[in-house]
């Protein structure tokens, strides 16, 4: 059985572009049995021309049509803006509702979050399940992939990867369905520690973060390093959600029928696929 998604995404840059090539390559390939039954975007087509994000969105558009996915748009901006600088948690559950409304001729099974940049309103977390890449591991550092990594600086953190969460209430507290991860003390890393431990000698984190930022070295190379999982490891969750070897049932995962206490771990599969090249767009 086809498994039918719902794929919410703001379309701001290169990398939502390469995500949907991604998987709509993969489909044609024939790696899972999927349809995107609809995108759906938070920005209508066309708004905002002098916004700096306008070229990639109206790209990621047109890559929608080409696909001949049917593109679902309501505009953050236009949808009820008084009542958003009044009362912000009223707004986001209204707008869900009217999100909700839209798209309800489009049933799914799975909604994936892929570079969707508004905050998800309850209802929809409660009714639907959808899914979110985090860029840490279960458990680790919270927040933006810069802080992510920032974080793992400081604490000298042995491991790095990504997780597949589910998305609740509690936003980035959903339970982690699947994950992948990858070492930072590998002698590749070594003289990128030595580095920062000189630096850190000299100044603190907060002057290298302002000197430095996304260019120090040893940040560079752990975004490259998570940036590379990123796809795979949705890919396969997906595959996996598509072959039904896992389910999602109540909030909670099952292999077949087998509920699963920890989070999947798909390293084996994901590093493999890296040095295969063979998500690359």
């Amino acid at each position: 059985m086809t498994l039918r998604l719902g794929w919410f995404s703001t379309g701001r840059d290169q990398a939502a572009r390469n995500l949907l090539k991604t998987i709509m390559k993969k489909k044609e390939e024939g790696f899972f049995d999927i349809e995107i039954a609809f995108v759906f975007s938070n920005w209508e087509e066309g708004e905002g021309p002098d916004h700096p994000t306008y070229g990639d969105r109206r790209k990621f558009c047109d890559l929608v049509h080409q696909y001949e996915i049917p593109l679902v748009c309501l505009s953050w901006k236009k949808f009820m803006p008084d009542l958003r600088m009044k009362d912000k948690e009223r707004w986001r559950s209204a707008y869900g509702a009217k999100m909700r409304e839209m798209i309800s001729p489009y049933p799914f099974d799975v909604g994936v979050l892929a570079g969707y940049m508004l905050w998800m309103d309850n209802e929809s977390c409660d009714l639907f399940n959808l899914i979110n890449l985090h860029p840490a591991l279960p458990g680790g550092p919270k927040g933006t992939w810069q802080q992510v990594i920032w974080e793992l600086i400081i604490s000298r953190a042995d491991k790095q990867g990504a997780m597949i969460h589910l998305c609740t209430r509690e936003w980035d507290e959903g339970p982690p369905l699947t994950f992948c991860s990858f070492s930072l003390k590998t002698p590749e890393y070594r003289p990128l520690w030595d580095q920062i431990e000189k630096k850190l000698a000299e100044m603190s984190i907060e002057e290298i973060i302002k000197k430095e930022g996304e260019n120090e070295p040893l940040f560079k190379k752990i975004r490259i390093d998570g940036e590379i999982r990123e796809i795979p490891l949705l890919a396969y969750t997906i595959k996996f959600l598509a072959d039904r070897k896992l389910r999602i049932v109540n909030r909670m995962l099952y292999e077949k029928e087998r509920p699963l206490t920890e989070p999947y771990d798909l390293t084996d599969l994901v590093n493999e696929a890296v040095r295969r090249k063979e998500f690359e767009v």
